[in-house]
């Protein structure tokens, strides 16, 4: 049988008599059609542009081709962008047992089949309900629905196909990485691997290769405690293979790769063996270099689990106001989202996110124009999977109350408990988290560090339209001084998020902690339980004073002095955000690597006042500190017999560059010729000189021989009688300034980019100049005060266990978002977060 339901709304039946009928009415779009090959995704569980499923009213149309899945508003979308006229429907209906079924009876399933490896809604695995499945074929646009099975009348390939994507596997399962832990055999070195007594001890944070000033991708080696930098990558990312030379001068084989070191082991590579490898013995390799993996934290299922102390029991309850009778909440900006194991990090900062209007506007408001420009595999586009995220949480269609009736019949149920499904991110959290090491796993992450990533990635795709991370975006302005001559250096430097450092010595509980203290040390030595903890009350006046005051500069280098220095450097706004981050810094390493979250309370303010932290640049009777970049020491092995000057570059500004994917050695220029500016000068250099040809080649430095150096100043005075430097005009104009004022600026600073920036804030020479700069020049009000509107918090010792749930304050009411449930707050803990997010106040 064929049901015709037209596009005019006509409907009829047709009986088909000869099989070939079927087979001829398909006979057109055999070409389109496919069977899913190994490696192909098939979305079956899930629409590309919302978040409907088979469960859902309208079922799921699963494309012959492409095998995106598609709801019922969205798929003829696809029809029409793409031609692709057959899909498959899918649909689940699901439906309480009958009176006196009898418990644990197999669910009826109609045609034989279900839609197999589809992931079942939480809420319908109780003992209370069965489900039927129904699957057909639709071909567009006359809606022709041809019924399955029909083995018989239909073509073989055809037949082939549908069976195919009944029983492929969900598109999230990560089945090249599990085939190849399958493959990963026992290193030959891991039993008789030889450790040299040579005391080195690994601390747990810190770490830079021995080599260059690589700070990521770094591998310590399991024979000498050398770490190293890992090979370049074609994208930029990387190091520059110090790991392997190493390997090389001295046939050390092993070497594991530090941020990878859990509870559960580590990533362990053989450079003999030439592959990853198995090292049974990788705890005891990594104590011997003060490395105590089996002491870490362990997570499960995203809760805290710990062989030797046993969570505070009074966090969970009171973060998520457990024992109070929370009220749930249903509608727009109220729709929960699920925890797919230890995803509590993203759900709380996509909440978030999403109830700021910037985002809300940049990728709800602009849906339909994302999803009709969207590309063929809309899941692999971030701006289509945010919009769709977002209108997921705001639109209110995956958060509507229980019906009347039904909540009448379940409170006679002695365990009813009212249910929020929430929606399920795992496109998103597939998308956002592909090719990064960590956010990729299953394991608990910082909060934090996603954050700075999904920012990282909205600037990323936000090109030619509205970018609304900016809305966190200020300057720093850091002041150095070099303690012997006093002579000082301003830089800016882009931020996103003020990190406030927690001063335990200002606890105003302090006898209390020492009382602890002493009486945890007597129970220690008498091998009696210990004590009740006591939490530290930090002032939050106290915090900002450590974000105020000087720290000391390691291995500094005075240009006044050519030589190693004290200095001391202090962190100033240049600019004010629309939207403050504030995050207190809990988390910290023992000595041992085991990671730990300060115990602690800080009574953080509704309001919040930032005037006295506003920079104010070079001051009267301030001396510059020569503009000079530090020679360093060329290795040994390196040929000639003079060292060569080359510039100390700030190996986190490359990082951030490579991590867009630029080449490394591009990135390096880039911060070279910017002066180490900040990422995002020399952003815009890489902008200005992508296209030309020697772009990626390793950076020439300009040398010198030493002894015959001449005066630094002469070459810096002679710029002034000269047109300044095209590249330093391109970067400043790319940022917005007029030609003539930049080339102004930088004549009257000897070209130097960082004084040609402060020049041209203090020189507005024209009124066109001055409206250039309002964004980034001081255009904001007097009052730089903040109001406290949203906040996350995490329960358990560390980033790698434990719990988030974050509390948003909408139309007055504080509200706690805790996985897919989503309740009106009645205590939030304001005390016990970890980031917390301020919205300016109008100046009006």
């Amino acid at each position: 049988v064929v049901t015709s339901l037209g596009p005019r709304g006509m409907s009829g039946l047709r009986n088909v008599k000869m099989a070939t009928d079927l087979g001829e009415l398909l006979v057109p779009y055999m070409p389109t059609i496919r069977v899913p090959r190994t490696g192909d995704r098939v979305f079956k569980s899930e629409c590309a542009f919302s978040y409907d499923s088979p469960e859902s009213e309208g079922g799921l149309y699963v494309c012959l081709n492409s095998f995106l899945g598609f709801g019922r508003e969205h798929v003829e979308r696809h029809y029409r962008k793409t031609g692709q006229s057959v899909y498959m429907h899918l649909k689940r209906h699901v439906k309480e047992k009958a009176t006196g079924a009898a418990g644990g009876a197999i669910p009826r399933r109609r045609n034989g089949k279900v839609f197999l490896d589809l992931e079942l809604n939480r809420d319908f695995n109780g003992g209370d309900y069965e489900y039927e499945d129904e699957a057909k074929l639709v071909i567009f646009p006359d809606h022709f629905e041809i019924p399955l099975p029909n083995i018989e009348e239909l073509p073989a390939l055809v037949t082939i196909a549908c069976d195919a994507i009944l029983n492929a596997p969900s598109p999230y399962k990560k089945q090249e990485s599990d085939s190849w832990e399958e493959e990963i055999q026992v290193s030959k070195h891991a039993r008789s691997l030889t450790q040299q007594e040579n005391g080195v001890r690994i601390p747990p944070s810190g770490w830079k290769c021995a080599k260059c000033e690589m700070r990521e991708n770094l591998w310590l080696n399991l024979t000498d405690g050398s770490v190293l930098c890992g090979k370049w990558f074609f994208d930029g990312s990387g190091g520059n293979g110090h790991a392997l030379e190493h390997y090389k001068k001295t046939n050390f084989p092993l070497a594991v790769k530090l941020d990878t070191v859990t509870p559960d082991g580590a990533d362990v590579y053989s450079f003999d063996e030439e592959e990853a490898v198995l090292d049974p013995h990788i705890s005891e390799h990594l104590l011997h270099f003060g490395i105590d993996m089996l002491q870490m934290q362990r997570t499960e299922n995203g809760h805290h689990t710990d062989n030797h102390v046993q969570p505070r029991v009074s966090d969970w309850e009171v973060i998520q106001e457990a024992g109070l009778k929370l009220k749930p909440v249903y509608g727009s900006g109220y729709t929960g989202i699920k925890n797919l194991a230890n995803s509590c990090y993203l759900s709380t900062t996509m909440q978030v996110l999403f109830s700021i209007p910037e985002f809300q506007r940049a990728y709800v408001g602009n849906l339909q124009r994302i999803f009709d420009y969207s590309p063929l595999d809309p899941t692999q586009d971030f701006n289509t999977q945010m919009a769709k995220l977002g209108h997921g949480l705001l639109s209110g269609q995956y958060s509507k109350p229980p019906m009347k009736s039904e909540l009448i019949e379940q409170v006679m149920k002695e365990d009813y408990k009212q249910q929020q499904r929430g929606i399920s991110p795992k496109m998103f959290k597939a998308l956002v988290s592909k090719g990064h090491p960590e956010f990729s796993s299953n394991r608990q992450q910082d909060a934090h560090e996603f954050l700075l990533h999904l920012i990282n990635l909205v600037e990323r795709n936000s090109s030619g339209s509205e970018n609304p991370s900016d809305v966190f975006r200020f300057l720093v302005e850091e002041r150095v001084q070099c303690c012997q001559t006093q002579k000082v250096r301003y830089t800016q430097r882009v931020d996103y998020l003020m990190q406030l450092p927690v001063p335990l010595e200002a606890a105003s509980n302090r006898e209390e902690l020492i009382a602890f203290e002493s009486k945890r040390k007597e129970a220690e030595e008498n091998m009696r339980p210990p004590p009740e903890p006591v939490r530290a009350r930090i002032p939050f006046t106290a915090c900002l004073q450590a974000f105020t005051e000087p720290e000391n500069v390691p291995d500094f280098w005075s240009s006044a002095l050519q030589a190693k220095s004290a200095g001391v450097k202090t962190s100033r706004f240049a600019s004010f955000p629309e939207y403050m981050i504030v995050q207190i810094k809990k988390f910290t390493f023992g000595v041992d690597w085991v990671p730990k979250k300060l115990d602690v309370s800080v009574d953080v303010p509704d309001f919040l006042d930032l005037n006295r932290l506003r920079a104010t640049g070079l001051q009267a009777g301030e001396e510059e500190l020569p503009d000079l970049t530090p020679p360093i020491v060329i290795p040994e092995d390196t040929r000639g017999e003079n060292l060569l000057t080359t510039p100390e570059i700030d190996e986190s500004s490359v990082m951030q560059l490579a991590e867009m994917g630029f080449p490394l050695e591009a990135c390096r220029k880039a911060v070279y010729y910017t002066g180490n500016m900040g990422a995002e000068m020399a952003f815009n250099w890489i902008i200005a000189h992508m296209e030309e040809p020697d772009f990626a080649e390793p950076l020439a430095v300009p040398t010198y021989m030493e002894p015959d150096l001449p005066s630094p100043s002469l070459p810096t005075t002679s710029a002034l009688d000269n047109q300044p430097p095209e590249e330093s005009i391109s970067i400043l104009t790319s940022m917005g300034f007029p030609r003539h004022h930049t080339i102004q600026a930088l004549k009257a600073t000897n070209n130097n980019l960082e004084r040609a920036l402060d020049w041209i804030f203090t020189h507005p020479d024209c009124e066109d100049e001055s409206e250039a700069m309002s964004d980034t020049a001081d255009t904001e009000p007097n009052d730089n005060s903040y109001e406290l509107f949203a906040f996350i918090s995490h329960m358990g010792a560390s980033t790698m266990s434990g719990h988030y749930v974050c509390h948003i304050k909408k139309e007055g009411r504080w509200l706690i978002y805790n996985d897919h449930k989503v309740c009106l707050s009645e205590r939030p803990p304001k005390d016990l977060g970890y980031m917390y997010f301020y919205r300016r106040l109008s100046s009006c």
